[in-house]
Parts: structure tokens; sequence; C-alpha cells
């Protein structure tokens, strides 16, 4: 709940002050909101309703106060270059990516528009912002960085179950980030005596041949 709330608050820093009124003057323009994902926007989905939730609680009503261009590629990656270049044709106010592999289209569209990025493993590494503290450039939002945690995630685990003896850790050797995190895991599972074996899944239908 924190981080969406923070996450939206980004997004009313770059749009402007929160609405603290009704719907504004008759023929003024309203801010409008990009959303660009590389995954379905399925109308039931829990992370679109908690985003429109998170600017309803800012005072940001969906076709009142903000209009939000909705941009899918409906898993096909190729798509998500053209639609990133569709938003900048709209002139819209800002870009929300949801995904690594949409803010990167997003950053090569525009190099004026704020963009936004919903997760990212490591936005660094990416290319998206010079440094966590201070991203520079036209991209701002959330890293999911936490390779240096998987260590204490098996520490908590082995207190859980202190018989615990072998581990399967599953990864994607594609993304960013995974490197690190199975680094981070191997050192710890080697302090506590932990038998680690590493499967690779590179693809949904891989965790079928996984488990």
């Amino acid at each position: 709940m924190t981080s969406r709330r923070a996450f939206i608050a980004t997004l009313a820093g770059i749009l402007g002050a929160p609405l603290m009124a009704g719907a504004q003057p008759a023929g003024k323009r309203i801010p409008r909101i990009g959303y660009l994902d590389g995954a379905p926007l399925r109308p039931d989905s829990l992370r679109i309703e908690a985003f429109r939730q998170g600017l309803r609680e800012l005072g940001y009503v969906e076709g009142r106060d903000i209009a939000i261009e909705w941009r899918s590629a409906e898993g096909k990656a190729d798509q998500l270059p053209g639609l990133a270049a569709e938003l900048v044709r709209l002139r819209v106010d800002v870009i929300v990516t949801g995904g690594a592999g949409a803010t990167r289209p997003a950053k090569e569209a525009t190099a004026t528009i704020p963009i936004v990025m919903a997760q990212d493993s490591d936005p660094v590494e990416s290319g998206f912002v010079s440094s966590l503290a201070r991203p520079g450039g036209n991209v701002t939002g959330f890293s999911t960085l936490h390779p240096t945690i998987s260590g204490k995630r098996l520490e908590i685990l082995k207190e859980v179950l202190p018989r615990l003896s072998r581990v399967a850790f599953f990864g994607t050797s594609s993304w960013v980030g995974n490197a690190q995190g199975l680094r981070e895991t191997e050192l710890a599972a080697a302090a506590l005596g932990v038998k680690l074996q590493y499967l690779d899944v590179a693809d949904p239908k891989d965790f079928e041949i996984a488990f």
C-alpha cells in the first residue's frame, strides 16, 4: 500500500498539485496520462484498479480530472516501440510504464515527456537512470531491485524450517539482477549449510519442467 501511494504521489507531482474540488472548468484541457505495458490490460486487473484508486485518493478521477491513454502490446514486445511513439504523437503529459520492457521503448521514443516506471529490477544497469538517488533525464519511478535481500529470504526460510537442507532457486538468466541475486543466495546457502539447486525459467512453459 505504501509503495502504491508513493508511486501515485510521484505521478501526481508531475501532473501538478492534487485537485481539491470537483470538475474542471468547461473547455479547459485536462492532463493526459499515457499508460504503456507489454502485458494485456484486463479490466479486472488488480494492478490497474490499484492505479485508478491511488489517483482517486489524490483527487484525480479518470474522465473528469484526467484522461488515460491505455496502450498494451498484448504480450507482443515488438509492438511496444510503435505504441510508445503513438503516445508521444498524442502529446501526453506523462507516460507510465508497467515494466522494463515498456520503459526502454518509451525512453527511446522521447527525451522530454516525463516517464514514471512502475517497476524495474535495476534501472541503473538498464541505462534508464544515472543513479537511484539522482535519476537525471526524464525517467523516474520505482525499482524492484532486490538481489541484496535474496540471502535474507533464505535465512528466514531456514528459521521457519530448521531442518531445511535443499532449496530450489527459480531464476531467469536474461533478467537484470538475476546473477547478483543468485550469488547472494549461494553465499547464504553456504553459510546455512543448505544445498542450492538453480533452475533457469526463461519462459512460462519452463515452470512445469522446473517443477
